[in-house]
């Protein structure tokens, strides 16, 4: 069975200033998912499934379903406000979504298969599906999960701090803690994190999550009960969201399963600030030029 790749683009691109999920980069306006499902087939995924708002449904269809007829199964998981599929029997006023984790959980009636999650904003290059791909069609069992783990100078904006899971990795390759930063930056060279207890380096080569994770289905039985504990603690808190960290370091610390922290060389990018757009434009240009991906991705 080949695995699906599951994207989150539901957010808000709230710092962007624009929906950035289907903003063009590429030389033939190819925006940065086109790039993520082009390796994702190439590495021999068998379903693109796209985690959305309802309302941004026929913009997703009118921009994906040509190019990738014929190519690929294509599905649409809504995440939306309503807590009644969840065993969760009250109403709860938010702006936004309960994070990322939640949106994962929304896919659990459609999602059969081994699967994978990404941001839909975020260049994860070639190596990264193809070592994915592989754990799922070879080693993905219900207690063994796993995430892509890039080294975190390869990771950051030149434009400001960006939030990045940073992982503890063991001797054996498994993810022991991973902790959240929400401010990681670069400083004459080096990279450091600030938080509470003031500003932390961390070696070049720590590695981070992308929200690049490999999953069985087995993972929504297992973070249903966690995401109604996390409603019920945070109802009056409108910006508490559900991280897949949050599943992930639980899973980890209560012994249901570990995750291998698979290791790339490829260099991330992505959009958090308008002005990393050029710089963005400029990777693809020079993966064009190299011969990575075609001029025109869809012909």
């Amino acid at each position: 069975m080949k695995p699906t790749l599951l994207i989150l683009a539901a957010g808000m691109a709230s710092r962007y200033g624009s929906m950035k999920q289907v903003d063009g980069f590429g030389p033939n306006g190819e925006t940065i998912i086109d790039y993520s499902i082009h390796d994702a087939i190439k590495a021999g995924f068998g379903k693109i499934s796209f985690i959305i708002r309802e309302e941004f449904l026929d913009s997703f269809k009118s921009i994906f379903e040509p190019k990738l007829k014929g190519k690929v199964e294509t599905d649409y998981v809504f995440q939306n406000f309503d807590l009644k599929p969840f065993g969760i029997d009250e109403e709860i006023e938010r702006a936004k979504p309960w994070g990322t984790a939640h949106a994962v959980l929304s896919a659990r009636n459609q999602v059969h298969e081994p699967f994978c999650v990404i941001n839909a904003d975020d260049y994860y290059g070639y190596d990264a599906f193809e070592k994915m791909a592989k754990f799922l069609t070879t080693e993905v069992a219900d207690d063994k999960y796993s995430l892509v783990g890039y080294q975190i100078d390869k990771t950051l904006s030149d434009y400001g701090s960006v939030s990045r899971g940073v992982c503890k990795v063991n001797d054996q390759g498994n993810m022991v803690e991973i902790n959240e930063r929400t401010e990681v930056y670069f400083k004459d060279g080096d990279v450091f994190y600030k938080d509470a207890n003031g500003e932390t380096q961390l070696p070049t080569d720590t590695r981070v999550s992308m929200n690049f994770w490999g999953f069985t289905p087995a993972v929504f039985e297992q973070s249903l009960p966690m995401f109604q504990k996390f409603v019920q603690e945070n109802k009056d808190n409108p910006k508490a969201e559900f991280f897949i960290p949050l599943v992930a370091d639980e899973l980890i610390k209560s012994g249901i399963a570990e995750f291998k922290v698979i290791p790339t060389s490829s260099k991330w990018f992505g959009v958090t600030y308008k002005e990393d757009k050029p710089i963005v434009q400029d990777s693809i240009a020079k993966l064009v030029e190299s011969g990575t991906y075609p001029t025109k991705l869809w012909d």
